[in-house]
């Protein structure tokens, strides 16, 4: 049984920078498609961006530029840098594990999830 924690979350100002790292222990994530999403107070979790099981990325149209997901398979462990952010971008943030190498953005594609990490933007 996979097991993913989550770190870096914190309070960061308006067009500031965070990376949270993902650790992923009991199964190893070479292979596998891996993702982060986020969830806002009332809204709904959605995809924000993922990678496959090689190097191919996607993110949503709203982080694109601003966000780039990575892996690092020898350290079990996926990260996401966030630059230029704003306030928009405060949420629970969650890195999810697939078990399929093709990387999906529906929630439901993903058979791991770490608890989360809060990111909080201020103006």
């Amino acid at each position: 049984q996979a097991q993913l924690v989550e770190s870096g979350g914190g309070l960061v100002q308006a067009s500031g920078s965070l990376r949270l790292s993902c650790v992923t222990s009991g199964r190893t994530i070479s292979g596998y498609a891996m993702a982060w999403f986020r969830q806002a107070p009332g809204k709904e979790r959605e995809f924000v961006g993922g990678i496959n099981w090689s190097v191919g990325t996607k993110y949503s149209a709203s982080v694109e530029g601003r966000f780039t997901v990575s892996r690092d398979n020898a350290k079990n462990t996926l990260f996401l840098q966030m630059n230029n952010l704003g306030p928009d971008d405060t949420a629970v943030y969650y890195c999810a594990l697939s078990s399929s190498g093709l990387l999906e953005t529906t929630a439901t594609s993903f058979a791991y999830w770490g608890q989360g990490t809060q990111v909080t933007v201020s103006t």
